[in-house]
């Protein structure tokens, strides 16, 4: 048995950035003092997201990679003996922007990073106007805790990214989050939508043999624009194991700092008994890589 005890902090953001930063650090030596050794952080953890309105003077909040944040975090995950994964605006060049995660190593070094693919462009979630859509591909980072499929937030709901990150080796899906309620819906349609959310994750846990690690934020946060009426994330942060099973689901309406023990190799065993791998028809899905089939 292989156990990894994996850490996360569900949390509400501020306008101030500073505090919500200095609020994760703290969370992170808190989980690292318990016994967490991974330390998963929600999407776009050190702002509001700010993607609710387009606003060229938004683009301020990014940062390099290397950066004052990467540099931050790397000396918080060096004192605490943590491996972290972090979600970052990256400022790659001059107008050149990503929605970035940052794998930081135990020793404050970065293990890898990974830029958001699959870029969302809906009434209150307009990353097409900030981020350039992702040139890493789907490839697992490498940690002194295990190999991690990175990738973050609206990639997950699409199988092929979770299966490239399977086939590469990943030993667990990792996806920090920010996604809640339109509040112009109705609370059926609301919970149709968040039920909808786990459950094709934890497919992508069936499916691959994998545990599944998603973190998102919570509380409301409003719309500077009041085009909208805000969004009101709906938190329920959440771990599945290879079968699909939830091992912890977070509340909906409040921060959480939870630490989750994981057997990474039941994976093993479970695709012994299901070895969807195996039965793979390669030969026969060619089409898969058009955008549609006539």
């Amino acid at each position: 048995m292989k156990e990894l005890k994996i850490g996360f902090l569900q949390q509400h953001n501020t306008a101030d950035t500073n505090n919500n930063i200095l609020r994760l650090a703290e969370g992170i030596e808190n989980l690292a003092r318990r016994g967490a050794q991974l330390i998963v952080l929600q999407e776009l953890h050190n702002s509001l997201y700010f993607c609710q309105t387009e606003d060229v003077g938004l683009f301020d909040l990014a940062e390099p990679v290397p950066g004052p944040s990467t540099q931050f975090f790397g000396e918080v995950a060096r004192r605490c003996g943590v491996v972290i994964v972090t979600s970052l605006f990256e400022k790659r060049a001059p107008g050149l922007y990503h929605n970035t995660a940052v794998v930081i190593e135990r020793d404050g070094s970065i293990a890898g990073t990974y830029r958001k693919m699959h870029i969302p462009d809906d009434p209150a979630y307009y990353e097409k106007f900030y981020f350039t859509p992702g040139d890493l591909g789907f490839h697992p980072i490498d940690t002194s805790v295990g190999r991690l499929g990175v990738m973050v937030c609206w990639d997950q709901w699409y199988p092929e990214a979770a299966r490239l990150m399977a086939l590469q080796g990943a030993q667990l899906l990792i996806y920090p989050t920010a996604i809640g309620y339109a509040a112009s819906d109705t609370p059926q349609e609301q919970q149709r939508q968040r039920i909808a959310w786990q459950t094709v994750q934890r497919g992508h846990a069936v499916a691959n043999g994998l545990p599944v690690v998603t973190v998102n934020r919570v509380g409301f946060e409003p719309d500077p624009s009041q085009q909208t009426d805000g969004i009101l994330f709906w938190g329920t942060s959440f771990v599945a194991g290879p079968q699909g099973e939830l091992y912890y689901e977070a509340s909906a309406d409040d921060e959480e700092s939870i630490i989750v023990a994981i057997d990474l190799d039941h994976s093993e065993q479970v695709r012994r008994w299901w070895p969807f791998l195996r039965d793979r028809r390669i030969d026969a899905y060619d089409g898969i890589t058009r955008r549609f089939i006539d």
